[in-house]
This record gives C-alpha cells, structure tokens and sequence, in this order.
C-alpha cells in the first residue's frame, strides 16, 4: 500500500510543485485547498489555480471549508492583540491553528499518512528520535521564522518537499512539467486584508468607533492627535501628522488612558524583552540560560542573546546589543545555527 499525503494546495506554485515532488517519490497525494475566510474574493481563484494543478498532475483535488475556525481562531484574535496595543503575526496563528492542525485533522479523516505544503524549511530527526525544524535552503525564502509553533506530533506527520531548493529551481520544475502557476506572483499581503489596511479592516469588521487620543511625550505634554490606537505600530514615523524639529516615532501605545508615546529613534532602543506562549521544539524545557540567536520580526537578521526560561509559558530574552522597536504580538523566534529552538509572543 502506498504511502498518501494531503499536500494543502494554496494555488501558488510552491505547494503545486511540493505534491509534484512527492509525486515523484512514489507517494499518493490528495491536493487540498483550505477555505479560510468566506470574505475574500481571492479563494475562487486560488481554489481554480490549485485544481488545474491538480489536474494537470493527475490527482484528486478538494476544497476543505475552515471559514468558521478561521474567524475564531485566527481574525478575532487579530484585532483583539490590535486592541489591547500590539501589532499581531496572524499568519503565525493560523499555522498553528488551521494550516497544520486543522490540515492534519483533515488529513487523518481522510485516511493520510502525512501532510505536506510549500513552505520553504526543512524537518529533520535527531539520533535520539526527535523531530527538529531547519531553515530552508533558499535564504531568501526561508520561512522557519512562521513555523516555530509546530509539535513534534506535527512534525513528525510533515513534509516540506520544497525545504531544499531555491525559489528559482522550483519556478523552473514547474515550466519543465507545465504547471501554469509557475511563474505566479508570490503573495505578499495577509490573507483577509488583501489591501494591506488593517485599520480599515478592523473598523469594517468589528463595527466599532476608536477614537482619537493624544501624542505624548515622555514628559506627557502633548504633541498632538492620533486618529485611534488600533493605526499604529511600535517604530512608526510616517502618517504621525505632528511637527517637530527631530523625527519622531511610536515608541509605545497606552490602552488605558488612549494615548501613543512619540520619542526619538535612540528611545525605540532595548535589549531585553518577555515573552509568552512559549513553544519548545528541541527540547521540553531549557536548561538554564542558553546562548543562542533570536529573531524578533520575519525580516530581522538573528542576533546574539541570552535566553532564560521563565516557566512552562515564558522566557526572557537578553541582547548583546539593543534591538529596534521590538514590538508586542509579534513572534520572538530562537536560533542554533539553521535549527529552530523555539519562540513565542512578545508581550505588549
């Protein structure tokens, strides 16, 4: 009996040429299109892209509706971290929610043996059984930074056939097998806010009026109006409206009293920070304080730090050298070379 994978077909080229691959490693693959959010109008034609995929690699192609978990799980939680101050990773959440463990619940009703996607990184088991997550061989597409929140049971029932190669080879196998999404636009923007205005999405969606408040100082003299919390984000210069002699920037937002913190670049400065939602891949626990690299945004480059483990939920991170605008709600993710210790949520 042939092994079988549910590769989760988005219509992009990187997932058509993953179920490409197995295929060509002898496996049985099912191309699985997840409908996450019934808003969108992208679905349909990312839903017809991933079928003439399928069709064209002579495999069953199905649409899996996950619109309800994907509100709960994904959207609300996003504009809820916008609420309460931070700036989210939704696509983060969702893969760890939806992407692989709705996905590989589908896959086990569907009678799978794994699951397989696009993504650009690498799973890899150690001598002593254990299932680890590498950065993708393609630098410029390595995608571990999203991926820190899988399980060994997840990983252990993962492939990412891509993981070795470049964005240029995968493009090219595609051409050579004639896929038709081989020279397709990698997506840039999040799913359910296409227009890239997440302040105008968390209005529509939510029905709700945030209201304007002051720029402060650090002194607390104002400097000016903002046009309601949930439009900025820590590090931000453009859009502010206020004048100054020196440039300024969100340096924090303050829920309770409805103000945002404006200071200069050298105040955005910090080598420490907390975070929670912790997700351990190499080990259950850490031991002390380790040595390691951390990345605190998905384009940050690694940086030397010193991590202690707090409790089962938390760490704290210590810098060799202060970090820009770290920012509440993104991910902190933990490094030993091209392996992915861990990481978990920046706390606002």
């Amino acid at each position: 009996m042939s092994v079988k994978y549910l590769v989760g077909m988005s219509g992009g080229v990187d997932s058509s040429v993953a179920a490409l691959l197995l295929q060509k490693n002898g496996f049985e693959c099912i191309g699985g299109t997840m409908n996450l959010y019934t808003g969108g109008t992208e679905y349909m034609e990312e839903l017809q892209d991933a079928s003439d995929a399928a069709s064209r690699l002579g495999i069953l192609h199905i649409s899996l509706d996950a619109s309800e978990d994907f509100e709960n799980k994904v959207i609300r939680p996003f504009v809820q971290v916008y609420e309460c101050g931070g700036t989210p990773n939704p696509c983060i959440t969702c893969n760890r929610t939806m992407k692989f463990t709705r996905m590989y619940q589908f896959a086990r009703e569907l009678g799978c043996d794994g699951i397989a996607t696009g993504h650009y990184a690498r799973i890899e088991q150690r001598e002593d059984g254990r299932w680890l997550l590498k950065k993708g061989r393609d630098e410029n597409k390595d995608q571990s930074y999203f991926l820190y929140v899988m399980t060994q049971e997840i990983l252990s029932y993962t492939q990412f056939p891509v993981g070795d190669l470049t964005k240029e080879q995968v493009r090219s196998l595609a051409e050579d097998y004639g896929l038709i999404n081989a020279r397709k636009r990698d997506s840039q923007d999040i799913c359910f806010v296409p227009d890239g205005d997440y302040e105008a999405f968390i209005r529509r969606y939510t029905g709700k009026d945030y209201p304007a408040g002051d720029f402060v100082d650090k002194d607390g003299c104002v400097l000016g109006r903002h046009k309601g919390i949930i439009g900025y984000t820590i590090g931000q210069r453009r859009g502010l409206g206020v004048s100054s002699e020196k440039p300024l920037y969100v340096c924090r937002k303050c829920v309770e009293d409805n103000s945002i913190l404006l200071t200069g670049n050298d105040e955005l400065y910090t080598k420490e920070l907390y975070a929670d939602g912790l997700n351990l891949i190499t080990e259950d626990c850490l031991s002390g304080a380790i040595r390691c690299k951390a990345r605190i945004r998905y384009r940050h480059r690694e940086q030397p730090a010193t991590v202690t483990q707090l409790d089962s939920d938390r760490i704290k991170v210590v810098f060799d050298e202060p970090q820009r605008a770290v920012t509440g709600g993104q991910a902190v993710v933990l490094y030993d070379g091209d392996t992915v210790i861990g990481g978990g949520t920046i706390q606002t």
